[in-house]
């Protein structure tokens, strides 16, 4: 049998709405103890993601108050997703040429769950998630 993205993703994502200001969005992935969040609009559809990183760099960095600025202004709209039922060979596939450290798990149009490094490493075996940390720690983090 198949491992699918669905049997290695944690479940249970918690978005940050578009509305949200940045200092909002920070608090939220402290108390998740996470480094991004999907953004998802009014209908709960992803419309993005915003990392720690890009609160550093494109909010505090440039000086910008971040109890005023919303995330939707400084975050990724463009999102890589893989899907639901996708094979762990594509979301290792999808991770490795977006290098990406997170990714969205979409079931239709729904966000149903993340993936990321550390449950690539939980579930695969040891020399796939090897080649999967070499190939996108080469690269500055992108998420």
């Amino acid at each position: 049998m198949a491992v699918a993205a669905r049997d290695i993703m944690t479940g249970g994502v918690q978005c940050a709405r578009v509305d949200e200001t940045v200092t909002e969005a920070a608090r939220t992935m402290r108390d998740l103890q996470v480094g991004s969040l999907p953004i998802c609009g009014a209908d709960d559809r992803l419309q993005g993601m915003i990392t720690d990183r890009d609160i550093v760099l494109r909010c505090v960095a440039e000086g910008l108050d971040t109890t005023q600025v919303k995330v939707q202004d400084h975050a990724d709209t463009e999102v890589v997703t893989i899907g639901a039922d996708d094979s762990v060979e594509e979301v290792l596939r999808t991770m490795r040429e977006a290098r990406v450290r997170r990714l969205p798990v979409i079931d239709g149009h729904d966000l149903v769950g993340m993936i990321s490094q550390a449950d690539v490493a939980r579930n695969l075996p040891d020399e796939l998630v090897g080649a999967l940390v070499e190939t996108i720690s080469e690269f500055p983090s992108s998420g």
